[in-house]
C-alpha cells in the first residue's frame, strides 16, 4: 500500500492517484445497481480506501491489501450513491 509522508514526491502522488483510481472504479464495478457519482468522486473514493486500509493496517500486506481496500471502496460507492439516491427521489 501506498503511504503518503512529509517528503512525498510528485511520483508517489501520481501514484496513490492512479490506484485510487483502479480501486474506486473496481468499488463501483462490485457495487450493484447505478451510482450517480462521476470521475472525480470515484477517484476521491479509491484515495480515501487506500489511506484508510493504508493507515489502519500498516505493513506490507501486498494483494490482501488492495482487495481489503476494494471492499472498503464498495462500502463507501453504496453510502455516497445512497445518499445521493435519497436526495434525487425527494423531487416530485
Amino acid at each position: 500500500m501506498l503511504f503518503l509522508s512529509a517528503a512525498a514526491t510528485v511520483g508517489e502522488i501520481v501514484a496513490l492517484i492512479v490506484v485510487g483510481l483502479i480501486v474506486g472504479a473496481l468499488g463501483r464495478l462490485i457495487h450493484p445497481g447505478h451510482d450517480p457519482i462521476g470521475l472525480l468522486a470515484t477517484t476521491l473514493i479509491g484515495i480515501a480506501s487506500v489511506l484508510v486500509v493504508g493507515l489502519l493496517l500498516r505493513g506490507p500486506l501486498g494483494y490482501l491489501g488492495y482487495a481489503i481496500a476494494i471492499a472498503v471502496a464498495v462500502l463507501l460507492v453504496a453510502l455516497i450513491s445512497g445518499s445521493r439516491r435519497s436526495r434525487t427521489r425527494r423531487r416530485y
